[in-house]
């Protein structure tokens, strides 16, 4: 019985590196890769040898016999994929490569531990980007690897930006939590780079620095109104739900019967999932007791999703959309105001997002009724081709007026939840450019300040999920690596026990 890849595939290609038989698809030497929403087993390759579920950090590869509802989709899913035309440079599934192929450990272009000398290297920032520049010092050097998050618990977006119905992705958590303990590691938590230590200071008791710190600040409307009481960034509601030490246990409330939620990509998806699940079924994650206790008290029957564009350029991936299709007690909605939006559904092809949308209900809205689907069911309504122009109210939000149909209809709504993407925040005492939100670097290497790098969002933006990380970190750890052989390295002016004393006597 073959396997096939499912919805919480995160795109790091460990899978690729352990197939035996070269069938999991785009592998990252094609040209594809990274551009598709998720990897693919070909059928008719795979031999059942099991070493991708094995190797998968999120649990997203399962075998057809255990694909259960909605999952069963994805054995249509990774089978179609192979009978299309790949993109050109992808190697034919029909003709696949060798067996042995090159993809596995980094080789930070054939930079060898004997290379250089002993390296201490800190990084700030736990979650994915950092812990896979961590796992790759660690497993492929002698490094010694100063580990640094001003939170005091450690996982980044992992662990505080993940939704607690998806354990699975969680569980790559777990993968990296080795390294926090690993012999050669230093785990400093609840250490804030810029309060407690200057970069300078860190930087003087270590040979390199990479930063890992993401993009911790939120994209505004800039329409009347965004500021009223109710109207919250939807980073925060994640970070309430997740039990973010900085988020109140009181910052959201749910005692409204309509939500709308600005924006379409997953984060958008996730939101509107959580307020309208059954919180019977929440109660068994991870979710905070403060927010199982306001979801179990609260009276949201309805999500409203606006989208500035048609459903063939929404910004969720296809396979969190069809989770969301098979959600328990609650109905989906296209809001019909637009004749654009069903053209784009009927015209997608099969592999086009906009066709998972095929078979949902369509109908324009009537926004005086009351929200919820008749027989006191929930639902999410799409309205795509509209965007919000103000948030109405008095003392608290009340409605949105948006764009589409012949006028600038309102939504009535108690809860508006802005997902409109994230940016970087420039990190204390290094350059930053505060039209990309991101530090100016050269492959990793920060402009200007040897022996300085960065990785992830605050490396290229707010794109890729968790397994982007991977070659993202391979190549800022290849750039550190160089610099070392090269003795471009600034030298520390003190060691580890230098560094200890120092942040000791700043947290007291």
């Amino acid at each position: 019985m073959a396997f096939a890849i499912t919805q919480t595939c995160c795109n790091d290609a460990t899978c690729v590196s352990v197939c035996p038989v070269n069938c999991i698809h785009p592998t990252p030497e094609e040209r594809a890769f990274g551009s598709t929403e998720m990897l693919h087993i070909d059928p008719r390759s795979c031999i059942d040898c099991g070493a991708c579920a094995d190797a998968c950090p999120v649990d997203a590869v399962l075998p057809l016999d255990r694909l259960t509802g909605g999952q069963r989709e994805y054995a249509r899913i990774n089978a179609a994929y192979f009978e299309q035309d790949l993109p050109e440079g992808a190697e034919s599934p029909a003709r696949p490569g060798p067996n042995l192929h090159a993809w596995g450990a980094p080789s930070f272009d054939r930079v060898l531990p004997s290379d250089f000398g002993p390296l201490r290297v800190a990084i700030v920032g736990t979650g994915p980007a950092g812990m896979y520049a961590a796992r790759d010092l660690l497993l492929h050097t002698r490094a010694e690897v100063t580990l640094v998050d001003r939170l005091p618990a450690a996982g980044g977006l992992v662990r505080y930006g993940v939704a607690p119905d998806h354990p699975a992705t969680k569980k790559v958590g777990e993968s990296f939590a080795r390294f926090l303990t690993h012999p050669r590691a230093r785990t400093y938590l609840g250490l804030d780079v810029g309060t407690h230590v200057t970069a300078e200071e860190l930087a003087a008791h270590h040979d390199a620095v990479i930063y890992a710190v993401g993009a911790a600040a939120d994209r505004r409307l800039g329409i009347p109104g965004e500021d009223l009481p109710g109207s919250v960034s939807a980073t925060t509601f994640v970070a309430w739900y997740n039990a973010h030490p900085e988020v109140a246990a009181d910052a959201v409330d749910l005692s409204c019967g309509r939500v709308v939620v600005v924006g379409n990509g997953n984060v958008a998806l996730d939101v509107a999932r959580i307020l309208v699940s059954d919180p019977r079924t929440l109660a068994g994650t991870g979710i905070a007791g403060h927010a199982l206790a306001e979801l179990r008290r609260g009276k949201v029957r309805e999500v409203v999703l606006l989208g500035r564009r048609g459903p063939e350029h929404a910004a969720y991936t296809g396979p969190e959309l069809l989770a969301l299709k098979h959600l328990p007690g609650v109905d989906l909605l296209v809001d019909d105001h637009d004749p654009r939006t069903g053209a784009a559904i009927d015209a997608a092809g099969p592999e086009d997002k906009a066709a998972v949308l095929r078979g949902v209900a369509r109908e324009t809205v009537d926004w005086s009724l009351p929200p919820g689907a008749a027989g006191g069911r929930r639902r999410i309504v799409f309205r795509f081709h509209s965007s919000p122009v103000a948030v109405r109210g008095d003392e608290g939000t009340r409605a949105v007026r948006v764009t589409g149909g012949t006028a600038e209809p309102e939504i009535p709504a108690g809860l508006v939840l802005r997902a409109v993407g994230c940016r970087g925040v420039a990190p204390a005492g290094l350059p930053f450019d505060e039209a990309t939100g991101t530090v100016p670097h050269e492959r990793g290497r920060v402009t200007g300040r040897p022996g300085t790098y960065v990785v992830g969002w605050i490396k290229r933006g707010p794109s890729g999920g968790i397994g982007a990380n991977r070659a993202c970190a391979a190549e800022t750890v290849g750039s550190l690596l160089s610099d070392a052989v090269a003795g471009t390295l600034p030298a520390p002016a003190g060691g580890p026990r230098a560094f200890r004393r120092l942040v000791r006597r700043r947290r007291r």
